[in-house]
């Protein structure tokens, strides 16, 4: 049994690349609902931080949703 380590390089890589970026953009997307809300306590809208987190749940939510059919097809 031979194993292609550079595949296996390879798919570790474009594995922790994803992970973090997803991670990155839930965290972004709870910072902004954050930040909405102590702007909406200051007497602000916060409209531009809730579309912005909402932009970021949206896009966690499409690379999620590409992974699974990804899996399935």
């Amino acid at each position: 049994m031979n194993i292609d380590w550079a595949a296996l390089a390879s798919v570790f890589g474009v594995s922790l690349v994803v992970t973090v970026a997803l991670v990155g953009l839930f965290t972004l997307g709870i910072t902004g609902l954050a930040k909405q809300a102590s702007t909406t306590q200051t007497g602000g809208t916060g409209a531009l931080a809730r579309t912005g987190a909402y932009a970021c749940f949206a896009l966690c939510a499409a690379a999620v949703a590409y992974g699974i059919y990804l899996i399935v097809a």
